[in-house]
């Protein structure tokens, strides 16, 4: 188990994305995801990312027609490969997002982008 002391090594290029709004391509169970992290922290000790996913694949097959049911909490410590998104894709969010309280899933918050602009 991962504890806060040592974060996993997919974690700092999740960070920069975060702090440069840049979607980024993730490898999660077996998928490749395309995601734009909006905040890491921890649940239950282990290290976890909010990301709005944009594109790639989901265990349920196409991605949600509603904008506001795109955000996935995904542990760091299973992502097998964080990548910058090649071509380069356009930073996306929902108008769910609240950075004081980043959903439910992220029960100690590290960092967060805050609130787009409206």
């Amino acid at each position: 188990m991962t504890t806060r002391a040592s974060q996993p090594p997919t974690w700092p290029a999740l960070e920069t994305a975060l702090h440069q709004r840049r979607p980024v391509l993730v490898s999660y169970h077996g998928r490749q995801r395309l995601i734009c992290p909006h905040a890491l922290g921890w649940h239950n000790s282990r290290p976890m990312v909010l990301g709005y996913q944009t594109g790639g694949q989901t265990s349920t097959g196409a991605l949600h027609s509603d904008p506001r049911k795109r955000w996935r909490c995904l542990f760091i410590d299973e992502i097998e490969h964080v990548a910058a998104a090649d071509p380069p894709s356009a930073w996306e969010t929902a108008d769910n997002y609240n950075p004081s309280h980043p959903f439910n899933a992220i029960d100690t918050l590290t960092v967060a982008i805050p609130q787009p602009d409206s």
